[in-house]
């Protein structure tokens, strides 16, 4: 039987508005969305079919970094893989994670120049990501309360 003690201290009691359907159903949206645009996207660094993943490489950036942008780009996919497939499995780091690698895409296009309009949709995504690391604690845990019902 799951008690107030099984619940680490940090993690605020969920309101009925922060653990209800509708915050389930924000929390579904935004764990798929987080799971199949990275993992989607990863692969196509491999296989180019949507894009030329080069063009999005700031010039600062390819100078640090070993190798070809090709290279780097399929590195990024890489990356971009990995951080879908935790979002699925533990979404509340993955949503840090997936966050924290839009904000160095954004950065990386504002290095860039002229990509404006995507930076300010991945920071978006952005916020989203966030939501849903803040959203997966409270979800978690009125699933394990229900289960221990």
């Amino acid at each position: 039987m799951t008690t107030h003690r099984d619940v680490p201290a940090d993690v605020p009691a969920p309101s009925a508005a922060s653990s209800g359907p509708a915050a389930h159903q924000a929390f579904l949206l935004l764990r798929t969305v987080f799971t199949v645009a990275p993992v989607l996207f990863g692969l196509d660094k491999f296989f180019g079919l949507l894009t030329d993943w080069e063009q999005y490489l700031a010039p600062q950036i390819d100078a640090l970094i070993p190798g070809t942008a090709h290279q780097a780009m399929l590195a990024v996919g890489a990356v971009e893989i990995l951080a879908g497939l935790l979002v699925a499995v533990l979404p509340r780091i993955g949503g840090y994670v997936v966050a924290a690698w839009l904000a160095g895409i954004i950065i990386n296009l504002l290095l860039i120049g002229g990509f404006y309009d995507i930076a300010l949709r991945d920071f978006g995504l952005l916020v989203a990501a966030l939501a849903l690391a803040r959203l997966a604690p409270a979800v978690s845990l009125r699933g394990r309360r229900a289960r221990a019902s």
